[in-house]
């Protein structure tokens, strides 16, 4: 049997094809047939809670993962059995960071910050400090700010800034510093003996820098907005990581690399076996 390959993915404008770009027919259906081996476990990686990953499970009929990391990597799911099994380690992990408050707790850190506006409450959770802001704030010394004021109090967290081509909207979580999407899924892996050599993340936001640009073997699907490709091939190079990211081009199997033709492409890319497990007339 060949080695066996961890697959973990980005959800919106990843391997779902909601952004405005055109998805390639067949693609999703190839990415299924891909995950369907058993040589390959599948791990969502999103910002999405639960609820909205099940609801993008069943609107899109995408496959069902072994694992979901969500909240932006706040908490980890195992689906067993069509039940989600929380993994209550990763949360005693990450609430160290903290010193044992709360995201409601940290609230008041940041009244004074006008820019900053509370999203909606199903958007937050135990870990997870979720905020709004206008597309022209200058998040850099936004998030230097906010930092300091934590460090203050001893508070040790990452804040993750992306923006929702959607609605046109700067989207910042405050995380504990260990709960990014990068950590969660080294989580992941360190406890299911994956490791970098059998390991492919897929992602298209700033969200997912963190692992795009680690040693992790990365794949940035062509839908991607240009500023998330330089800062991406950027700071994978201060890194020293350059090797382990690749953009996809297109092209492969006939399909534009836009989000699942991404996926295929980089997957392919790293591991050239798993092709002919996503041409149509393969068999397990």
């Amino acid at each position: 049997m060949s080695k066996h390959i961890l697959i973990c993915t980005d959800l919106d404008r990843t391997l779902l094809p909601n952004g405005k770009q055109p998805e390639s027919p067949g693609a999703r259906a190839a990415f299924a047939r891909l995950v369907s081996r058993l040589e390959v476990s599948l791990a969502f990686v999103s910002g999405r809670h639960r609820q909205l990953v099940e609801e993008a499970i069943s609107q899109y009929q995408i496959p069902i993962p072994d694992w979901v990391i969500g909240d932006v990597g706040t908490t980890i799911y195992q689906l067993k059995d069509n039940k989600w099994l929380p993994w209550p380690e990763w949360e005693q992990e990450i609430s160290l960071d903290w010193q044992g408050l709360t995201a409601h707790d940290l609230r008041p850190f940041f009244r004074e910050f006008k820019a900053l506006t509370l999203q909606e409450e199903s958007k937050q959770n135990r870990y997870k400090l979720s905020y709004y802001l206008p597309l022209e704030t200058k998040v850099r010394p936004l998030q230097h700010a906010m930092l300091l004021r934590l460090s203050l109090a001893n508070i040790r967290a990452s804040l993750i800034y992306s923006v929702d081509e959607e609605t046109s909207t700067g989207l910042l979580d405050v995380l504990p510093e260990r709960a990014t999407k990068l950590h969660a899924v080294e989580f992941l892996m360190r406890n299911k003996d994956f490791d970098i050599s059998n390991t492919v993340f897929a992602g298209d936001s700033g969200n997912d820098l963190p692992v795009l640009t680690s040693a992790i073997q990365s794949v940035l699907v062509a839908n991607a907005g240009l500023d998330v490709v330089e800062q991406a091939q950027y700071q994978s190079l201060q890194e020293g990581s350059e090797s382990a990211l690749y953009l996809a081009q297109g092209g492969f199997m006939g399909m534009n690399g836009n989000y699942s033709a991404g996926i295929l492409e980089g997957v392919a890319h790293y591991h050239p076996e798993t092709r002919h497990w996503m041409e149509q007339d393969d068999e397990q």
